[in-house]
C-alpha cells in the first residue's frame, strides 16, 4: 500500500503543479506581465514547486536525505531525461538559442551549492545566501527579458503558444487552478514523503536513494511535460530556459528555503558521487549551448541512456 500511496502522491503533485503553473501564467498575462518574463520566472519556478514542497516536508519530517536527493536527482533528470526524451523524438535546433547567459548562471549556482555542500550541513544562513543569489538571478532574468521584449515582440510568441495559456479563461477558472495547485501541492508532498520513507525502510533502501530516484523522477514530470510541449513546437529556447531555470530554482531557491526549516546535511555518498554526476550533466550542455550545436535524436538517445545508467548505479 505504501507504493500505491507513493504513486498517488506523485499523481497529485504533477496535477497540482500543472494547475499552479496554469493559474499563475494566466494571472500574470492578465495583469500585463510580459509573456517572456513569465517563461523565465513563473513557469520555471512553478514546475519546481513539487520539489520545493517535497524538500520542505522532508526536512520537517526529519528525513533531509529525501530533500537533498530530490534536488540533486531532479537536476540530473532535468538535463539527461527531460531534454533527452524530447530530443529523441524531434531533436533541438540550437542555431538561434539565446540561453548562454542563463547557462552560465546555472553553472555559477551549481558551483555555489556544491561548495556549501562540501563544507558541511547547509544551515539557515547558508539558505539566506542561496536565496539572495537566486533573487539576483531572477532580477537579471526579468531585466534581460524586458530588454528583449522591447527589441522584438516576436520573442513572446513561444510562451503564448504553451498549453498553460488560455487568454479567454474566466477569472473563476483561473482562481480555481491556483486554489487546486496551492492545496494539492502540500497534500501530494506529504503523501509522497511519508509513503516513500516507509517504502525505503521496508526494502532496506536509504531515504537518500529514494529521493534520488523515485521522488526526483516524479517531481521532474512537470519539467518533462513543459519541455516536451516546447520541443514539439520547435521552441528550443523555451525548453532550455525551463530546464536551466528549474535547475537554478532547485539548487538555490528550494535548498535555500528548506534550510530555513532545519539543517540540511548532505550525505557523503551524494557529495562524492551524485553531486559529481549532477555537475557532469550540467557541463555536458555547455558545448551545445555555447557553440549552438543541435541536440540531435542521437544525442537524445545518449542523454537518456546516461540517465538510465545513473539510476541503475544508484539502485545497485
Amino acid at each position: 500500500m505504501d507504493i500505491v500511496y507513493a504513486i498517488l502522491g506523485l499523481i497529485i503533485l504533477v496535477l497540482a503543479g500543472d494547475m499552479l503553473v496554469r493559474g499563475a501564467v494566466n494571472v500574470s498575462l492578465r495583469l500585463g506581465v510580459p509573456a517572456l518574463i513569465v517563461s523565465l520566472t513563473i513557469v520555471a519556478v512553478g514546475t519546481s514547486a513539487p520539489e520545493l514542497l517535497v524538500s520542505v516536508e522532508a526536512v520537517l519530517d526529519g528525513v533531509p536525505g529525501i530533500a537533498v536527493g530530490n534536488v540533486v536527482g531532479s537536476n540530473v533528470a532535468n538535463v539527461l531525461l527531460v531534454l533527452g526524451l524530447p530530443a529523441m523524438l524531434v531533436g533541438f535546433d540550437l542555431s538561434r538559442n539565446e540561453t548562454r547567459s542563463n547557462y552560465y548562471q546555472m553553472i555559477a549556482g551549481t558551483a555555489l551549492f556544491a561548495g556549501l555542500a562540501y563544507l558541511g550541513p547547509i544551515l539557515w544562513f547558508h539558505g539566506l545566501l542561496l536565496l539572495a543569489v537566486y533573487a539576483g538571478f531572477m532580477l537579471h532574468a526579468i531585466l534581460t527579458a524586458r530588454n528583449q521584449r522591447r527589441a522584438s515582440v516576436a520573442q513572446l510568441d513561444p510562451v503564448l503558444e504553451l498549453d498553460e495559456v488560455d487568454l479567454g479563461a474566466p477569472w473563476w477558472k483561473i482562481m480555481g487552478f491556483l486554489f487546486l495547485g496551492v492545496v494539492g501541492l502540500p497534500l501530494g508532498a506529504s503523501i509522497l514523503v511519508e509513503s516513500s520513507t516507509a517504502v525505503a525502510r521496508q526494502f532496506g533502501v536509504s531515504e537518500t536513494v529514494i529521493g534520488l530516484t523515485l521522488v526526483a523522477l516524479g517531481t521532474s514530470l512537470p519539467e518533462l511535460a513543459t519541455t516536451l510541449a516546447a520541443a514539439l513546437r520547435k521552441e528550443a529556447d523555451v525548453a532550455l530556459g525551463n530546464v536551466l531555470g528549474s535547475n537554478m530554482a532547485n539548487l538555490l531557491g528550494i535548498v535555500g528555503a528548506a534550510s530555513l526549516f532545519g539543517a540540511v546535511p548532505v550525505a557523503p555518498a551524494i557529495v562524492h558521487y551524485d553531486m559529481l554526476v549532477m555537475i557532469g550533466a550540467a557541463l555536458i550542455l555547455g558545448p551545445f549551448i555555447v557553440l549552438r550545436s543541435n541536440i540531435t535524436r542521437l544525442w537524445g538517445v545518449i542523454f537518456t541512456a546516461l540517465y538510465l545508467a545513473y539510476i541503475a548505479s544508484v539502485l545497485s
